[in-house]
């Protein structure tokens, strides 16, 4: 699967998927709302299964590619 993403991109998040993974060594479920749709974070790595690593300005999570959208500003 090839990506429209790469790393250092600023992306957007386009819709709230129903909980988050964090990017931490050990990884914590956190509920959908813990970012607000729209919130501006910063693609960091890329991970197996669409999944990037985005560094939000609270936290890095993992967000499946289809919740997020290019930043066009």
């Amino acid at each position: 699967m090839t990506s429209s993403f790469k790393v250092g991109d600023r992306v957007r998040l386009a819709t709230a998927p129903p909980y988050f993974k964090t990017a931490d060594p050990m990884p914590m479920l956190r509920p959908g709302d813990l970012i607000t749709v729209g919130a501006i974070g910063t693609l960091m790595d890329q991970r197996p299964g669409g999944y990037w690593g985005v560094r939000f300005e609270t936290t890095t999570l993992l967000v499946d590619e289809a919740y997020l959208e290019a930043e066009t500003s």
